[in-house]
């Protein structure tokens, strides 16, 4: 299996993403179906060395980490697929999505960083959210 992760533009592909945790949450305290739903993906890597372009698309992650709310480019099209055996098994689009955390950690024993980041599609945006899958990669 294998993971995909598109973000407006920068692609990080199967040797760059490890895990993803794609979650549809609502508080625990509910007794009915509730509006407060909340979509959010947990993705994490590796961190990779330098492209032959001299690109490393993690660092477009960090940036974008950085972007605070007053910047309306803090939300963005996200893509995450999930491969296997030539399929895409899902394929979820979250076309308003925003960093809630960015950590990368470093080690001198496997000589790579790792990196996770957590994204939540906007709130008032919940229905515009895609899950696909079932088709050819």
């Amino acid at each position: 299996m294998g993971f995909i992760l598109t973000v407006e533009g920068t692609t990080l592909g199967v040797d760059t993403i490890k895990t993803v945790d794609f979650a549809v949450t609502t508080p625990n305290d509910s007794n009915a179906k509730t509006t407060d739903v909340a979509v959010t993906a947990t993705i994490t890597g590796k961190i990779l060395t330098m492209l032959d372009d001299g690109t490393e698309g993690t660092v477009d992650l960090a940036k974008w980490a950085m972007i605070t709310s007053e910047n309306a480019t803090c939300y963005k099209n996200v893509v995450i697929k999930s491969t296997a055996a030539g399929q895409v098994i899902r394929e979820y689009t979250m076309p308003t999505a925003f960093v809630v955390d960015y950590t990368e950690n470093y080690d001198d024993v496997e000589g790579v960083g790792t990196f996770k980041l957590v994204v939540r599609q906007k709130k008032d945006k919940i229905q515009t959210i895609t899950v696909n899958g079932g088709y050819e990669a």
